[in-house]
């Protein structure tokens, strides 16, 4: 069982055990990046069995796959208002809640229009876990290992990814093709359940970001929560006046605000970081991984096998990520995935053209793609959203550039099946090569360094407080 992080513990119990609640604050609240990973991927190894069950044409597989994101747009516009409002803790609290109603309807689902609807509702949840989880973990952690903290939402995203796909090539091995069809998919979609009340459970243990008490004119209680993660009185103490420093220096949370001229950039490094994680094509990857080796000519025992070593190499990297990320820096690991990200595309591009088949050499370019993303883009991007806003801002923005996140996922799972119908999937994945060179260019020019600064260092340094 999970001890609970009391608040109001001695100093000395603060003192000798600061890290401790740091990382099992930043755990418990990672573990709903675990349900986004499994929830968001469960529809890889169900597509194929929904579409002989529903009947559905390649845009309806589109819309079905790409309807969570709808969801998750409408999480992102709740969250950072709504956290801003009650508070990070009780809005994933909520979540918890919304991933547990949402899994039970798509496991229940009678038609694919039912399906839909409660995909938009666990989206919902995935939007607000996406803003949320970053920006609390970034509100409670040290400065020199912020990166990596973050990076545990990720990190267990990924791992969340990689269970679900173990799971699905499990049911889809052990039963009839005509069983999945009818039965398969609900199962793979209920055993998201299980995590999504261990995560309500959990939350139950974590205290508020001291951040947002402080916010709230709740000064005592804030220092109390920063006493048990800051190794002594005097740390705690210099952090809450940095706390409120910052916060007299801003004006009250609005969009007119993220608008004013010192705002700009970092509102459009944040939207288009998130941006771009997504239009470089990962979710094609995640989403349609069986459908792409079937396309391939790989079967459906063999396709499924390769999916799960797209979830192991994603585990893999994005643990190397969290390693070097407060060594190396984030702007120099996205300039990394950009470049990397546009040669593997173009290999995979170049292998779909090619008149022969290279099953294997074409599993190598994916898992190359799979590991430069998860190494860059995927973890950098969730930890740059969470440190570039000013404190009174800091949950909208934050939406807004989730928002972008969301916004790109929608188009590629929606038009992806439509791309590779129309144009073949050669030419899509050069679209996304493409993108990735734009890519690099945005970063060369607008995303500065921020590893080992503190949010309000990093808030001093780029909108001059």
């Amino acid at each position: 069982m999970v001890k609970s992080i009391d608040p109001l513990h001695t100093h000395a119990t603060a003192k000798n055990g600061w890290m401790r609640n740091v990382l099992l604050i930043s755990l418990v609240t990672a573990v709903g990046g675990f349900l986004f990973g499994f929830d968001n991927g469960s529809i890889s190894g169900s597509v194929g069995f929904l579409q002989s069950k529903f009947a559905l044409d390649a845009d309806g597989i589109g819309w079905v796959t790409s309807s969570i994101i709808i969801g998750c747009i409408i999480g992102v516009a709740l969250a950072g208002p709504l956290s801003d409002a009650i508070g990070r803790k009780k809005v994933l609290l909520l979540t918890a809640l919304i991933f547990i109603f949402g899994v039970v309807g798509q496991a229940l689902a009678t038609s694919s229009e039912m399906l839909v609807w409660f995909r938009i509702f666990v989206g919902i949840g995935i939007g607000v876990e996406t803003t949320i989880a970053p920006l609390y973990i970034a509100e409670v952690s040290p400065a020199h290992i912020r990166g990596r903290l973050v990076s545990l939402n990720q990190l267990f995203n990924c791992i969340g990814n990689l269970a679900i796909f173990s799971i699905a090539a499990v049911v889809a091995s052990s039963a009839s093709e005509a069983w999945n069809i009818e039965y398969g998919w609900r199962i793979i979609f209920a055993t998201g359940i299980a995590p999504a009340i261990v995560f309500l459970f959990l939350l139950m243990k974590v205290p508020e970001s001291p951040r947002w008490l402080v916010r709230k004119g709740r000064d005592q209680s804030g220092l109390d929560v920063l006493r048990t993660i800051n190794p002594d009185e005097a740390a705690a103490q210099q952090q809450l006046a940095a706390i409120k420093t910052a916060l007299q220096s801003e004006q009250q949370s609005n969009l007119s605000e993220l608008l004013k001229p010192r705002l700009r950039k970092a509102l459009a490094i944040g939207f288009g970081v998130a941006l771009f994680q997504q239009i470089t094509g990962i979710n094609a990857i995640f989403y349609y991984a069986p459908e792409i080796f079937k396309t391939a000519g790989v079967d459906i025992s063999g396709a499924m096998s390769f999916t799960v070593l797209i979830g192991v190499m994603l585990v893999i990297s994005t643990l190397v990520s969290m390693w070097i990320i407060d060594k190396v820096g984030r702007r120099s690991l996205l300039i990394f995935g950009s470049v990397g990200m546009a040669i593997s595309l173009s290999a995979i591009g170049i292998l779909f053209r090619a008149s022969e088949s290279h099953t294997t050499l074409l599993l190598i370019c994916i898992l190359a793609y799979v590991a430069i993303f998860a190494v860059s883009y995927g973890t950098v991007a969730y930890v740059i959203i969470s440190e570039i806003f000013p404190i009174q801002v800091r949950g909208i923005a934050v939406s807004i550039a989730t928002f972008a996140l969301w916004g790109g996922n929608f188009f590629v799972s929606r038009f992806f099946p439509v791309l590779v119908e129309n144009i073949n999937a050669a030419n899509t994945f050069f679209i996304f090569s493409g993108i990735s060179v734009i890519a690099l260019i945005f970063v060369f020019t607008m995303v500065p360094e921020t590893k080992g600064k503190t949010l309000e260092q990093i808030e001093l340094e780029m909108h001059g407080k």
